[in-house]
């Protein structure tokens, strides 16, 4: 489902070169709950970036569903991005003058799907995550862990092939963590849908199928959980 071969990426600065990511190379097939973990600066977000289409590498290719997202343009990605993409932010990343069943109908607007039945989706998988008495509140009359909800439902609205979550559970409390985790996890589940989760948290990063585990922008080691 995601191919990663040769993944280089480098960022010229005014007295060096730093190399993000060094010769990545990874196949995370369908349905797959995939964890890339690593502590600050070992390239793990920079990776989860170059799989989204989000930057360019330097050399190398990644391929999702036989598409060779790092040879696409702007335009074709952003294309892609909406029709075959979804998106979970440590920082929610809502709208703050839509309600939670807007922000939630969002990925769906983009896909021409009619209002009525955009919003009829948004209010279903909203009461599926706890927020059936939330459906019109926006995000400043939300908790952290209220707006992490809508931002999962939003997520999965559209049931993408692939979900990034990039430290979906770094501003919450431990509790809430939890049920973050379990939420993503049943409906990738349910929907057969591939998950690139990006963590420092080792509690966090069992919840995966697999960890593969970065250092200095190398995988160093690369095993599957048993879950």
């Amino acid at each position: 489902m995601i191919e990663v071969r040769h993944l280089r990426k480098e960022y010229p600065t005014a007295d060096e070169t730093v190399v993000a990511l060094e010769d990545v190379n990874l196949a995370i097939p369908r349905g797959q709950i995939c964890c890339i973990y690593g502590e600050s600066g070992s390239g793990k977000s920079t990776l989860l970036n170059q799989l989204a289409g989000m930057e360019k590498p330097t050399r190398g290719g990644v391929r999702i569903g036989g598409v060779v997202v790092s040879a696409l343009d702007e335009n074709e990605l952003a294309a892609f991005r909406q029709r075959h993409l979804g998106f979970v932010f440590q920082s929610y990343n809502l709208l703050p003058n839509l309600n939670a069943v807007e922000n939630v109908a969002m990925p769906l607007m983009f896909r021409g799907v009619p209002k009525d039945r955009r919003e009829a989706a948004a209010r279903g998988i909203l009461k599926r995550v706890g927020l059936g008495r939330r459906l019109t509140h926006y995000p400043t009359q939300m908790s952290g862990g209220q707006q992490q909800r809508v931002g999962i439902a939003r997520a999965f609205v559209a049931r993408p092939e692939v979900v990034f979550a990039d430290e979906p559970t770094g501003n919450l409390d431990s509790k809430t963590k939890v049920d973050v985790m379990e939420m993503i996890c049943s409906f990738a589940r349910d929907l057969n849908q591939t998950i690139v989760l990006v963590t420092h948290d080792d509690n966090m990063a069992q919840y995966a199928d697999r960890i593969v585990t970065l250092l200095d922008g190398r995988v160093v080691d690369d095993r599957l959980t048993g879950n």
